[in-house]
């Protein structure tokens, strides 16, 4: 007997293991379609903006590779008015995880999906409470390997769960794609969920 695998409904624009995950978590299958664009802020833009535009971009950029409708997400830690990028190495992140110690920083999440409706995104805030973090253990959180390849030089889904007093909005935000903002986005593209709906 011949196992009946379920065909992918969306190109994923990301190599992101994380939202992989989350999308699975609703029931949406993806053809992972990297894509390789210019992350580099511009003068002056707003953190949404940022996030936002670089979401549509990626979006853009997978359409190209793939027929299906096409999801492109990024998500900026933002402190002070300073998006914090993934930390270039320890020291990098080990001062980034200073300027979070203590206080609310925000984390934004940008989606954006391509398909028959066109062009559509959403961008989610979410407000998140750190504690003080000491200096040994940022050491030994960094020594984990897992801050390496981080916004903000912290996965909250992770060992940094600990680190965490709140938060105020989306944890699947956080993590790297608000998902019910991410569901109405792709009923409206006739995506299949979990559950067969569609837009």
């Amino acid at each position: 007997m011949t196992d009946v695998t379920t065909l992918p409904a969306l190109c994923l624009a990301s190599a992101s293991p994380r939202r992989r995950e989350l999308l699975a978590s609703i029931g949406v299958d993806v053809e992972v379609c990297p894509v390789d664009i210019d992350e580099a802020p511009r003068a002056g833009e707003p953190a949404d903006a940022y996030v936002s535009r670089l979401a549509r971009e990626k979006a853009h950029a997978g359409s190209r590779l793939s027929a299906l409708p096409v999801l492109g997400s990024d998500t900026a830690v933002v402190c002070d008015g300073e998006i914090l990028g993934k930390p270039h190495d320890q020291h990098h992140a080990a001062e980034m995880l200073r300027s979070l110690s203590g206080r609310v920083h925000r984390v934004l999440t940008a989606v954006a999906v391509t398909g028959p409706a066109g062009m559509l995104d959403a961008c989610v805030a979410t407000r998140v409470v750190m504690r003080e973090i000491a200096d040994q253990e940022i050491a030994a959180y960094w020594a984990t390997g897992e801050p390496a390849d981080k916004a903000g030089g912290y996965a909250i889904q992770g060992l940094a769960a600990i680190f965490i007093e709140r938060i105020e909005g989306s944890h699947s935000a956080v993590v790297g794609l608000p998902l019910y903002e991410t569901a109405m986005l792709l009923s409206r593209q006739g995506v299949p969920l979990w559950n067969g709906a569609v837009g």
